[in-house]
């Protein structure tokens, strides 16, 4: 995906993006590849792959949930920044915490927020687990998201602590999704949400499957979530 093809399929779904933000994007993709060779981000540096893969799909979100208005979204191990970095420079209303567990991947998010003079933003060196009992930001936003973290039942567990009462989770997933929904089901109930609606489809030149879930948290998460590092991996509620 080129950029003016980048620019002309998020026009056609009402994202229009100025000439400043293009360059932003821009910006973004040359730091990402510096800073690669540095560190592992991704094993993704072809330019065109990055505007599909990171970029466009990191953006995808926005075709079913809406990020216009104003609103404070946490982004749950989003490596090198996906899918919240390109969501805040298309949509500068949105006041972003991103929570790694990689104090390098910290570095460099924190480096490219001041070259894209992003602001209302914070990264927080942590684990998601530990995250998710800290008073600040427990229950405190009104939506959090993850881009293939883990399997949905475990990933319930890091994000849904984490979402205002009547906020959103959305999970962003690739194909195997139906599946991690049977299976995550029972943890999304006790965690305290509902399935609102699955939207799959396509990313587009590749063709590969893409799920987009939407959890409505409906009620609190009981006290004793999320449990101690490590054990929503090893012993999933299901």
């Amino acid at each position: 995906m080129n950029k003016e093809q980048f620019q002309q399929l998020l026009a056609e779904k009402g994202i229009i993006l100025s000439p400043a933000q293009l360059d932003q994007y821009e910006t973004y993709y040359k730091l990402l590849v510096e800073w690669n060779e540095k560190m592992n981000l991704t094993a993704i540096t072809d330019q065109e792959e990055v505007y599909l893969k990171h970029f466009f799909d990191s953006l995808s979100a926005a075709f079913y949930v809406d990020f216009t208005k104003e609103m404070s979204v946490c982004d749950v191990g989003a490596g090198a920044g996906f899918p919240s970095i390109p969501l805040k420079i298309a949509f500068p209303n949105l006041r972003v915490t991103i929570v790694d567990s990689l104090n390098k991947r910290i570095t460099f998010l924190d480096h490219l927020a001041k070259e894209l003079k992003l602001d209302h933003v914070r990264f927080c060196h942590d684990r998601a687990e530990t995250f998710g009992k800290n008073p600040d930001h427990r229950e405190q936003y009104d939506l959090v998201t993850a881009r293939a973290v883990a399997r949905m039942s475990v990933l319930s567990e890091l994000c849904l602590p984490l979402v205002k009462k009547g906020g959103l989770f959305v999970a962003m997933k690739a194909a195997t999704a139906e599946e991690e929904l049977q299976q995550g089901n029972k943890a999304i109930k006790v965690l305290g949400g509902k399935l609102e609606e699955t939207h799959s489809f396509q990313l587009p030149m590749e063709e590969s499957d893409r799920n987009i879930m939407v959890i409505r948290k409906e009620s609190s998460t009981p006290k004793k979530y999320p449990r101690k590092p490590g054990t929503p991996n090893k012993s999933p509620i299901e």
